[in-house]
């Protein structure tokens, strides 16, 4: 077994102080989003670890990727009969969470998913390349298949049945908002005593702002 003891850093790159809160979380996430994209060192800012409660009771976690966030929450885009979409269709409980080495911060959102309107969906799909509308409609998400020739071969079977084609959103395929109803954020200091501010979302939709204990 490798021992991993000595794998350590010390966090120095910044802080986070009550003084410097907005009273609503999304717009320190905006703050935090755009400060990380402006320092680079993250191919994907935007990328974000789901995790879900599945249909046998077990936690899961995937990278999925962030395709919009404003005040009522943030949305990505999955196949609703794949594992993660099954999972959220029977347990809209879920846990986003963003990490951002370069910058020494990390974002973890809880929050209840629901399905984006139709024209929501309608409108991104329109706007992703032919090739990734294709893949939407070639995969069935999270399926057993016998290889990887049986994928690409629906793929080109598809590209032949829509050359010159529009190719329509298949129903299954669309976008989750997350509401949140509690965001906290990390970031890193010296000595492990880490910045942790968490907001919980009131009755009266009011946040509650409290410092954690790292």
């Amino acid at each position: 077994m490798k021992d991993l003891s000595d794998y350590r850093k010390s966090y120095e790159k910044s802080e986070l102080l009550e003084s410097h809160l907005p009273e609503d979380p999304i717009n320190l996430f905006h703050k935090w989003f755009y400060e990380t994209e402006d320092f680079g060192g993250v191919d994907e800012v935007n990328a974000m670890t789901l995790s879900t409660v599945g249909l046998d009771g077990f936690p899961k976690s995937r990278v999925v990727l962030l395709k919009k966030f404003n005040e009522e929450g943030f949305v990505f885009y999955t196949n609703y009969n794949s594992e993660k979409g099954k999972s959220i269709l029977q347990n809209p409980k879920v846990c986003l969470s963003f990490f951002w080495p370069s910058i020494e911060r990390q974002v973890i959102i809880k929050g209840i998913a629901q399905k984006t309107s139709e024209n929501i969906s309608d409108n991104y799909f329109a706007s992703r390349p032919d090739g990734s509308k294709l893949g939407a409609i070639a995969s069935n998400q999270s399926e057993v298949i016998p290889n990887r020739a049986f994928l690409e071969d629906k793929l080109h079977a598809l590209e032949k049945e829509f050359e010159g084609k529009e190719i329509p959103r298949p129903k299954y395929w669309g976008g989750f908002l997350v509401i949140p109803h509690e965001v906290e954020f990390w970031q890193g200091r010296p000595n492990r005593l880490h910045d942790r501010i968490r907001f919980t979302l009131q009755p009266d939709y009011n946040w509650k702002i409290e410092r954690l204990s790292s």
